[in-house]
């Protein structure tokens, strides 16, 4: 299993630059930021001083979408921060969620997620691409590589991440939900031709060493309202009792306004309707030993990568207690001699 870090790119960068390098220190392979341009500062322009501050660790967003750039110019900065430095970026993209709705707009269609992703990935891996009637290839690329992970959370959009994507992201850490979720996106990539344990899986959800449970949910609880903006607009479409588990969608009837001035913040006062049985089912809270034991359940079921979110105040100490205990604990073990 690899480890990664979801960091936001508050000021000072400087900050993010930080624990970015910290991570890598204590044996994470990502580093992973949100990507929402009004909230928080350019997440590109910080990668590259990630990039150019360590050495093996990889970076993308977690995640960009089709609507606030140009496909053409997201696929340029990928290419560009590889030619700078090795092919050390990633691409998580999704229909979009805070990054287009602080703007007045909404999530984009999967028709337009899947053209993106084609548009992106073909561009970025240095080769030709159809775009708006014409053939379009970056003249300076050459070997740039880059996968693309899909987020998703609705029936379609798991069988679009199975027919397209290099790897999928749940972001939430539930048992039974992951298990659902990764067999319909197995199953997808199947039905695609395609082999399904190609595909990567990432949990995603927020990660906190300590012994004070009450404390460690009132500090992520704002988790489950960011997935709640999903849920939401899955169960608009799809309706309760139907197409995803009541798991999944029961806990956001008590779900009302949502400040995306608050957004994966702790303390957002605008996610009370979590109740505590959500957030310990989303999360990895609680001593090492209780993180190991979630994540080798994870890792039992598929999941390749587990993406921890660090929006809390306990940055420093959950990074360097996965470094010595947890990380290595769940990792391959390799002897010098047998």
């Amino acid at each position: 299993m690899d480890f990664g870090v979801v960091l936001q790119t508050n000021p000072p960068a400087s900050r993010t630059v930080h624990l970015a390098k910290l991570a890598e220190q204590f044996g994470f392979t990502h580093a992973w930021t949100f990507d929402s341009h009004l909230l928080w500062q350019e997440p590109y322009v910080i990668y590259s001083r990630i990039l150019a501050e360590t050495t093996r660790i990889t970076v993308g967003p977690m995640v960009t979408n089709p609507a606030t750039r140009d496909w053409t110019v997201t696929a340029s900065l990928y290419a560009t921060l590889n030619d700078m430095y090795g092919n050390r970026t990633i691409c998580g993209i999704g229909r979009g969620d805070s990054a287009v709705r602080v703007t007045g707009g909404e999530p984009t269609t999967l028709k337009t997620l899947r053209e993106s992703i084609h548009v992106i990935r073909e561009l970025a891996n240095s080769r030709p691409v159809e775009y708006h009637g014409s053939t379009l290839q970056f003249p300076w690329s050459r070997g740039s590589q880059l996968d693309i992970w899909v987020a998703a959370y609705g029936p379609l959009a798991l069988k679009l991440a199975g027919e397209v994507g290099d790897g999928f992201i749940l972001q939430l850490a539930d048992l039974d939900i992951a298990s659902w979720m990764i067999k319909t996106v197995r199953d997808a990539a199947d039905a695609a031709g395609r082999d399904p344990m190609s595909v990567k899986f990432c949990v995603a959800a927020p990660f906190y060493i300590g012994d004070d449970l009450p404390h460690m949910r009132d500090q992520t609880r704002w988790f489950g309202g960011m997935v709640g903006n999903h849920v939401a607009d899955i169960v608009a479409k799809y309706g309760e009792h139907g197409a995803v588990p009541d798991a999944l969608t029961d806990y956001i009837k008590g779900r009302q306004d949502y400040d995306y001035n608050e957004h994966g913040q702790a303390g957002n006062v605008h996610t009370q309707f979590v109740p505590d049985e959500i957030v310990d089912r989303f999360c990895v809270l609680g001593t090492a030993e209780q993180h190991i034991d979630k994540l080798k359940a994870l890792k039992d079921i598929g999941v390749d990568h587990f993406a921890g979110y660090l929006q809390h105040d306990n940055k420093e100490e959950t990074l360097r207690v996965y470094g010595e205990t947890v990380i290595p604990t769940l990792r391959e073990h390799i002897v010098a001699k047998v």
